[in-house]
């Protein structure tokens, strides 16, 4: 399988680098971007074949992923167009929707639409995948094949679940990281130093999801065994229960499933 990557920013090199590891020979791998440090840097790490600008050698690929910003799209798409024959074109630009894409590239219909989570440049992603029908069998699986060199992938019935992936798996870092902020901040009044309030924070959430990851136990029932009546767990839980903190998170994580679909109704206005 030979791959072609139109953008060369940090999603891109960390697919390139889990295609690597996992034995894809960096040979069949192709580059486009404007940036010449992008390019000068894939090259050096990964020793990838890279170009400057799209034609058809650089789209001489089984497999396009489109790998630049939701604005960029529709003007990649109209230059990727004339170039498309029979390859897979698997998007991981953040609220375009399979449809407006297909349309931008002139009803080309063998597109998968992704998206991963920054997770993904630590090989620990999680990334939600749409196929068109038209996709057959063997492409969905190259598509997994890809999305999974940086971690797991989950495959969607209906494209309109792409805006929850995107509230839930695709922004939920950012609360992770909110709710590390918080507990840092917490353990500094406490008395600890900034370098400690971190190495509390960061070996507390990861033993955490650890211990979540190997067990056969939902959440709550792992949330209750470490909350004892009467106990120091109790009392917090209590105060953030009556902050309506958990509520909160659900509203939060609504309010951006619905950003979503905003955004992509907002990018689809694009004509082709």
């Amino acid at each position: 399988m030979n791959i072609t990557f139109i953008g060369g920013g940090n999603m891109a090199s960390a697919l390139i680098g889990g295609l690597i590891k996992q034995g894809f020979k960096a040979e069949n791998i192709r580059v486009v971007d404007v940036s010449r440090e992008n390019l000068e840097s894939l090259q050096s790490r990964y020793q990838v074949r890279t170009f400057a600008e799209l034609g058809s050698a650089a789209a001489a690929s089984e497999v396009i992923v489109l790998a630049v910003k939701p604005q960029q799209l529709h003007g990649v798409a109209s230059g990727l167009a004339p170039l498309l024959q029979q390859q897979l074109v698997i998007s991981i630009a953040a609220g375009v929707r399979a449809g407006d894409l297909s349309r931008w590239l002139g009803g080309y219909r063998q597109l998968v639409r992704t998206m991963p989570n920054t997770p993904a440049m630590v090989s620990s992603g999680m990334t939600g995948l749409y196929a068109l029908p038209e996709v057959l069998p063997a492409q969905r699986e190259q598509a997994e094949s890809v999305l999974q060199a940086v971690g797991n992938t989950l495959w969607l019935e209906e494209e309109g679940q792409m805006d929850a992936i995107t509230a839930v798996s695709g922004s939920g870092p950012a609360y992770v990281f909110y709710f590390m902020e918080a507990m840092q901040a917490a353990a500094v009044e406490l008395g600890f130093s900034s370098q400690q309030a971190r190495t509390l924070t960061l070996e507390t959430f990861l033993g955490a999801a650890r211990l979540a990851a190997q067990s056969d136990e939902d959440a709550a029932t792992l949330r209750a065994r470490v909350t004892s009546k009467g106990g120091t767990t109790e009392r917090a839980l209590g105060t953030m229960e009556d902050a309506g903190i958990k509520a909160s998170i659900v509203l939060a994580i609504r309010a951006a499933a619905e950003r979503s679909r905003e955004m992509g109704e907002a990018l689809g206005k694009e004509k082709s």
